[in-house]
């Protein structure tokens, strides 16, 4: 990785010399600043970076200078999960893609010989000539799993969660209104929607069921690859 960074160095000084970049020694900062770290990182974060190195640039210096960066392909931006702007290292001949845990925000990079090929092979097919793709997973990382507790309330589940409905902590009339809406305990579920304002959409048996953020408090989830496999209620009830 070092010689990497000392090849983007010269190219930095070549491309923007040759392009009469004006505020040069302050920019170059900005890249060694930027190289510095691995990670994704946001205009904020690269100026606490400079800070540390005691190089006080004014924010909208950085932020033009991280879009040179961009124009010139020394860096690329992303938006996951339209979040904040995030800018990354775009080191010649080196593609990689992301996993993204919607619970901690961390941002994991992976790269996959033949799933880089499947996809050229997936393209050719229908006639299609790739030039660029990015692929974003979104998901719960390791770790959050380990601390996540495993029965918990739907409201907690997050979009594109599979779960399994195992228990229900309401009155009759709360019952029987998910009884009317054909929802029992061991349906398999889908959380469609749940942006922690609001109802829920949720998905069972290809129908959607939208509920109160009340009503979802009181059902108690299993992801589906820990649940159990579970017993018919009698007289279908709860």
């Amino acid at each position: 990785m070092k010689q990497i960074h000392i090849q983007e160095k010269k190219q930095f000084k070549k491309l923007f010399k040759q392009e009469q970049i004006d505020n040069f020694e302050n920019r170059f900062k900005v890249l060694e600043a930027f190289l510095q770290t691995e990670k994704h990182v946001t205009i904020d974060g690269l100026i606490k970076r400079l800070d540390q190195n005691g190089w006080q640039l004014d924010p909208d210096f950085v932020r033009e200078t991280m879009k040179l960066m961009c124009r010139f392909g020394f860096a690329h931006q992303s938006r996951f999960d339209n979040g904040a702007i995030r800018y990354e290292h775009r080191h010649l001949g080196q593609h990689h893609d992301h996993m993204i845990c919607t619970r901690c925000r961390k941002i994991i990079e992976f790269e996959e010989d033949h799933l880089e090929e499947l996809q050229i092979k997936i393209a050719a097919v229908q006639g299609f000539h790739m030039l660029q793709h990015k692929m974003e997973i979104y998901g719960i990382c390791a770790q959050c799993l380990k601390e996540r507790i495993q029965l918990m309330p739907l409201i907690m589940a997050k979009p594109g969660e599979r779960l399994v409905l195992k228990e229900f902590s309401g009155g009759i009339g709360a019952r029987t209104r998910l009884l009317s809406m054909g929802l029992r305990l061991g349906d398999k579920i889908e959380v469609i929607t749940n942006n922690r304002q609001g109802q829920l959409v949720i998905a069972a048996d290809y129908k959607r069921y939208v509920l109160g953020r009340g009503l979802a408090q009181k059902i108690l989830v299993e992801p589906i690859k820990h649940a159990k496999r579970h017993t018919p209620v009698q007289n279908g009830t709860f």
